[in-house]
């Protein structure tokens, strides 16, 4: 096990958990944050609870920590109030604040390259062509499933969940999310799959496997 790289995501995690204190000190809405910050104190753990067997690439660790901060600073603000969204909104004259689609780009950009990994690692699929094809199909059904949730959200909590669904009037806001997730999923795998690539091998040596 590097060392180095342990001490890295060791700083790393902690950063996290302190950012994450800070989002959930005084939220714009307690019961959006916790239901926003859930996949980042879910994934922390186990994370760690893999890392000396199964341990990730660099790159998809600085991608987790990245979408956790996307996750975390939507949590803090609620989607549709983050100051961030508002301030491209006014840049390219959206009429919406855009941040949950930034949010839903994560939510493809990264599973992506958590389902490409544990793929090419677990040797279950031959074939590049193939393996792009199943990676974003599993992300579709991640950002279906999450879809699901904000409907029974939606269904449990009446007005209440408004601002965990933050579709801020749009009647196609399921639609496009799901495509911004598919963008996010695409700009993965055209950006970073040779680079994954290398750090998988650096991993898993071809003559170990």
């Amino acid at each position: 096990m590097d060392a180095t790289r342990t001490r890295a995501l060791l700083a790393a995690t902690a950063v996290l958990l302190a950012l994450l204190a800070l989002s959930g000190w005084r939220p714009y809405d307690r019961a959006t944050w916790a239901m926003e910050v859930a996949p980042v104190v879910i994934a922390l753990p186990l994370l760690w609870g893999t890392y000396r067997r199964f341990p990730l690439t660099t790159l998809l660790y600085a991608c987790i920590f990245v979408h956790a901060l996307v996750l975390m600073l939507g949590g803090a603000y609620t989607y549709a109030r983050v100051p961030l969204g508002f301030q491209i909104a006014e840049l390219f004259g959206l009429h919406r604040n855009p941040y949950d689609k930034i949010g839903h780009f994560f939510q493809g950009f990264v599973p992506v390259l958590v389902a490409r990994e544990i793929l090419i690692r677990g040797d279950f699929v031959r074939g590049r062509k193939m393996l792009a094809f199943i990676v974003v199909c599993i992300v579709l059904a991640i950002s279906a499933t999450y879809e699901f949730i904000e409907w029974g959200a939606a269904l449990a909590l009446g007005q209440g969940a408004d601002e965990f669904l933050g579709t801020q009037g749009d009647p196609w806001d399921t639609q496009s999310d799901m495509f911004f997730a598919l963008l996010g999923a695409v700009a993965a795998l055209v950006l970073f799959s040779r680079v994954h690539d290398r750090q998988i091998r650096q991993l898993d040596p071809p003559q170990g496997r």
